[in-house]
């Protein structure tokens, strides 16, 4: 992770970094940011957080959160087996201004919707990249 974001910076110098990922992805990068603060890094986004096994709900996943000085982005489907929004809201809730929620209806882990939800996966990651978008800017990076 770390070598990724040196990389991003110095072919980016004049572009504000954020980083994160998909799943475990996310979970790394975040742990990297609680170990260390990740240079340059504004933000971390991530696009549905592991916070725990499929039917278990361990809570040391997230511990590591509330040693991240920078704002978060979670981005959860509603069906997410792996964040069952029960135990990921009272996460973000302890997280305060810091960390931005935003739920994805009807999707799951992958972000793809029942064919009953009337939308299609398209129209979801529109709605994901809307979201990011919107948080980018309103945390002053974009």
């Amino acid at each position: 992770m770390r070598a990724a974001v040196k990389e991003a910076a110095r072919c980016c110098p004049k572009l504000p970094l954020i980083a994160g990922g998909k799943s475990f992805g996310g979970r790394m990068t975040s742990q990297a940011q609680a170990i260390d603060a990740l240079p340059g890094v504004r933000g971390l986004a991530f696009l549905g957080f592991p916070l725990h096994p499929a039917e278990s709900h361990p809570s040391d996943r997230a511990k590591h959160l509330g040693d991240i000085q920078i704002p978060m982005l979670f981005l959860q489907g509603t069906r997410d087996a792996l964040a069952e929004l029960g135990l990921l809201e009272p996460v973000v809730s302890r997280l305060g201004t810091l960390a931005t929620l935003h739920l994805v209806k009807e999707a799951d882990h992958s972000f793809h919707v029942l064919a009953r939800s009337g939308r299609n996966d398209r129209e979801v990651m529109s709605e994901v990249l809307d979201a990011f978008a919107a948080w980018v800017g309103a945390i002053g990076a974009g």
